[in-house]
């Protein structure tokens, strides 16, 4: 069979200029920021891969779908638009709109976590995670160990282990359960799958003992596209079947729709029972919005309700991923240390072998983002011991297994160009990375501190 090149499936109607600024420039902008490529200003970065919430570019639908904004305080049409497209893609009954991801998870965490529960999950997300903790509860990893180890190469690192949940449940008791948070994919693992076998799995254990599974589905496109290319008995199904099936495992579900579903703002909550619907349509109107808008405006539900759509279309998702594995190729090709396999929304720089002679506390992931800004004005971002945060006991850091540094790839935004630019950069900070010297902190807010901490070079 003849062997074809892909390419993005999409033409280009409108550009936004982008510039490189000098190296001199770049040393004031990233001292100014402390360090921290959150706190830089978005004209002063080239190419901008801090993260792929809310930074896809929208389709020529979505855009006509932005006119087409109901605006009235109660009862938009866009809302019922967007509901249709919820239950008929992603399977959900009840919609509860929120103004992002993590509105979805407060609303969850108040509703059925209570002091001094347990929280299984396929290892933490940072805003997950403070959630829970905030509701009274305590995250407990039960991910597969070698989504710890950067080096291996097993295909779904994001699965929980059937193991390590079951002696949760036997120590802490399923009635402190109140759900297993499962992530489609598991972004601090470097963008790592789940299978569908595992789902069953858990899906058949969690039954047992009456607990829920919550999704956190905030990439489950680009997770049923990797089921599709390495599960055995999916590679005849669609993207859109396994989404669905995924989500017909799973009892509820928290949508930052900024990823997947290819647009700049907004999210929801979904569930199937009537009773956690009643209490989150009550308390999203305390803490987002009326129910039918949630914190989102009407323009912007339209958008999303058309961005579900276009975002499980095959072809749309082995362009995004496909994006991605390029870009990861090239740098194993340069001996680049990266997370292994290759992740669905980024590349992930593995910054403990990257910067071997870095202690953890010297903070090697912050000071590798800082140094390929510096070199390129390629933003990146950390994910290693500052986000890991603290010990809420011991005030201690946490120190994660993983050190990365992030380079998340915005949706039919860049180009294969940007994408050998990036990696040109990223090669040559690694060719002279012995002369980079490690950072202290100098300032650190009370919670997600990966946000606004500031550094200074030891």
């Amino acid at each position: 069979m003849r062997k074809r090149s892909w390419a993005e499936p999409y033409k280009i109607k409108m550009v936004e200029p982008v510039f490189m600024n000098s190296q001199k420039e770049r040393e004031i902008y990233i001292k100014e920021a402390g360090y921290n490529t959150f706190l830089l200003k978005s004209k002063d970065v080239y190419i901008d891969l801090l993260t792929d919430s809310g930074t896809s570019a929208m389709s020529d639908r979505q855009w006509a779908g932005i006119m087409m904004g109901d605006e009235a305080y109660a009862g938009s049409a866009n809302f019922y638009h967007m509901e249709e497209a919820i239950q008929t893609h992603y399977g959900y009954k009840y919609i509860i709109p929120t103004h992002q991801g993590r509105g979805a998870e407060h609303l969850i965490s108040k509703i059925l976590i209570k002091e001094g529960d347990y929280l299984p999950g396929n290892m933490y997300f940072t805003t997950t995670r403070l959630h829970q903790e905030l509701a009274g509860g305590t995250f407990v990893d039960v991910i597969i160990d070698e989504a710890h180890d950067s080096e291996s190469n097993f295909r779904f690192k994001g699965n929980i282990s059937l193991e390590k949940l079951q002696k949760v449940i036997d120590e802490k008791g399923a009635e402190n359960i109140p759900y297993v948070c499962m992530a489609t994919t598991v972004n601090m693992a470097g963008g790592q799958p789940i299978s569908l076998q595992n789902l069953k799995e858990v899906r058949n254990l969690t039954n047992k003992y009456g607990i829920r599974i919550v999704h956190d589905m905030t990439r489950v496109a680009e997770n049923a596209y990797m089921i599709q290319q390495l599960e055995e008995g999916y590679a005849d199904k669609s993207v859109a079947e396994i989404v669905l099936e995924i989500c017909n495992l799973t009892d509820a579900a928290t949508m930052s729709s900024k990823k997947d579903a290819l647009v700049s703002i907004g999210g929801f909550l979904a569930m199937n029972d009537p009773d956690v619907f009643e209490q989150a349509r009550n308390l999203v109107v305390v803490y987002e919005g009326l129910h039918t808008y949630g914190g989102m405006a009407g323009r912007d539900m339209e958008a999303l309700a058309i961005g579900i759509t276009e975002s499980i279309h095959d072809d749309h998702i082995r362009a995004r991923v496909g994006q991605v594995q390029y870009l990861g190729e090239k740098l194993l090709k340069a001996g680049v240390p990266i997370v292994n396999p290759i992740g669905t929304h980024g590349v992930f720089l593995d910054a403990k072998k990257f910067l071997p002679h870095l202690t953890q506390d010297q903070f090697p992931a912050q000071t590798l983002a800082a140094e390929i800004y510096l070199d390129s004005g390629v933003r990146t971002m950390e994910r290693g011991i500052v986000s890991a945060g603290r010990n809420s006991e011991t005030g201690e850091h946490n120190y994660p297994n993983l050190e990365l540094v992030r380079l998340t790839i915005p949706r039919r935004v860049y180009t294969q160009a940007h994408m050998d630019v990036i990696a040109e950069s990223v090669e040559y900070v690694y060719e002279n990375r012995e002369k980079i010297t490690g950072m202290k902190m100098i300032f650190e807010p009370k919670y997600l501190r990966f946000f606004q901490a500031r550094f200074e070079k030891i």
